[in-house]
């Protein structure tokens, strides 16, 4: 029996799972929240790394590490760590989706020739998260930084070269390459003219290495697996598979699903990710998920959207004919940016508060709807539904979201499945590094627990409503799915 590691640094915090590398068995955990001082308002857009390594280290502590054979590292997505030519920062990690950058990410992909030629290239559309898009703005608002800049490294790329001893090879997995913007999902290769264009000059890029390929060996000989995003660690954690897509619910959506190929969407719609497999995971997120629910139930006056969704179960499928289109922040699945959202069928008889209360909560997973079918349409295949985050426990959400969907859903027991996931990753490099381990196939562990959700003789109910979203849909924005 081995014993391996998964390392979650998450926006917040690192979390550490202790597992058994055959089974997945959780053994211990370890926890620690990142030293950083937020803004008021929300999470800083600068972070010194070296916060992930002290969070990292008291997550680590009371011997939590002791026995284990490998590690696997998950991180943030979009955190951008530009290195000089001696290997140390230059400025702070960029981090999330940096409002700061959105000019930039309008300004690059005129640069290129718009939003078609960027999916084309390397599968997305720039966007204020995106690597390259941070590059842009730093070369036009920190000149002096991005002359400095000989190297780039995302946050589990350098956590995994921190835990190596900051070798002088640098690497990454397909997974985090593919969310940059400089990184082709479809060619598994880099675009070294797109780094040049965003930031005026090449730099150092690490070496994209397989899934199930160590990335080195500590002095102590710890094996140290290639790493990956939060996405992927957590699609991993998850044990999804063809036919699986996977639905979060924040306060934006997102709808990602394995597929066997790259999926190029010249409308920009889908992200074209590579997974932490070997496989891809076409993504297609909204702006509006959770974030509509609060809305309403601060309209209503609810303290909570446990009472929202109370409210919202007296009411019946259809809210009595009320259709909201949930474009409360613009969109983005339908390119709508600056629209608003809509609230039509208001009669006497249906200008209640708990038919507007389902209305939210049906528009909300309408959307999503919206956004699962942007996959089907290009052939990805959809027999369940994994339905993430808080809100997925709400019985509204619950009560709708099958016959809405079209499809089985699952609703997994809250865990960090993306340190799981890393976990599995690191069980996956022990065992190829031993022999006993196709590289071709991860460690075959127990998937997670989780509610099972049949849309029954309610499919019928539910696709009537979605028709009815996708009607007023059509009237208020024709054409906006091309």
């Amino acid at each position: 029996m081995g014993i391996v590691a998964g390392l979650d640094s998450a926006p917040d915090f690192t979390r550490i799972v202790i597992c058994d590398s055959d089974t997945g068995a959780l053994l211990r955990q370890g926890y620690a929240a990142h030293p950083l001082e937020s803004p008021e308002g929300g999470r800083p857009c600068d972070v010194d790394p070296q916060a992930w390594l002290l969070s990292l280290g008291e997550a680590a502590g009371g011997g939590l590490l002791e026995g284990v054979q490998a590690i696997g590292v998950s991180a943030q997505a979009n955190a951008v760590v530009p290195l000089d030519a001696q290997g140390n920062t230059v400025r702070p990690s960029m981090v999330g989706g940096d409002k700061r950058t959105q000019v930039a990410a309008a300004d690059l992909a005129d640069a290129l020739g718009g939003r078609e030629a960027w999916a084309q290239a390397v599968g997305c559309v720039p966007q204020s998260p995106h690597a390259v898009t941070k590059l842009r703005w730093l070369a036009r608002t920190e000149p002096d930084n991005a002359l400095r800049t000989a190297a780039l490294l995302q946050a589990h790329d350098w956590l995994v070269w921190q835990l190596l001893g900051r070798p002088a090879r640098r690497t990454t997995d397909r997974g985090g390459a593919s969310g940059t913007g400089y990184w082709s999902a479809a060619t598994g290769a880099y675009r070294p003219d797109l780094v040049e264009l965003a930031l005026g000059h090449q730099v150092m890029l690490p070496e994209v290495i397989g899934p199930a390929d160590a990335a080195g060996t500590t002095p102590e000989g710890l094996l140290i697996s290639a790493g990956t995003g939060e996405t992927q660690a957590a699609a991993l954690g998850l044990g999804i598979g063809l036919g699986d897509a996977v639905v979060s619910l924040g306060a934006s959506g997102s709808v990602m699903a394995v597929h066997p190929e790259a999926l190029v969407d010249r409308h920009g719609m889908i992200t074209s990710l590579a997974d932490a497999t070997g496989m891809h995971l076409p993504v297609v997120t909204t702006l509006n998920a959770v974030r509509t629910l609060r809305g309403t139930a601060e309209l209503l006056g609810l303290p909570d959207l446990e009472s929202l969704s109370e409210l919202a179960m007296k009411s019946t499928p259809g809210a009595h004919g009320l259709v909201l289109l949930p474009y409360l922040e613009g969109e983005r699945t339908p390119s709508l940016p600056h629209t608003a959202g809509t609230l039509t069928g208001l009669r006497r008889e249906s200008m209640r508060a708990e038919h507007l209360a389902r209305a939210a909560f049906e528009g909300m997973l309408c959307g999503l709807a919206d956004a699962l079918d942007v996959l089907r349409g290009r052939g990805v295949e959809v027999r369940r539904v994994f339905l993430l985050g808080a809100a997925a426990g709400l019985p509204a959400v619950q009560a709708a979201a099958p016959s809405l969907f079209g499809a089985q859903v699952l609703v997994p027991q809250p865990a960090d499945y993306a340190a799981v996931g890393a976990a599995r990753q690191a069980a996956w490099a022990l065992g190829v590094s031993r022999g006993t381990l196709d590289p071709r196939t991860p460690p075959a562990w127990q998937g997670a627990v989780a509610q099972v959700l049949d849309p029954g003789e309610e499919l019928a109910v539910g696709q009537a409503v979605r028709q009815q979203f996708v009607s007023v849909r059509e009237q208020t924005h024709p054409g906006a799915f091309g």
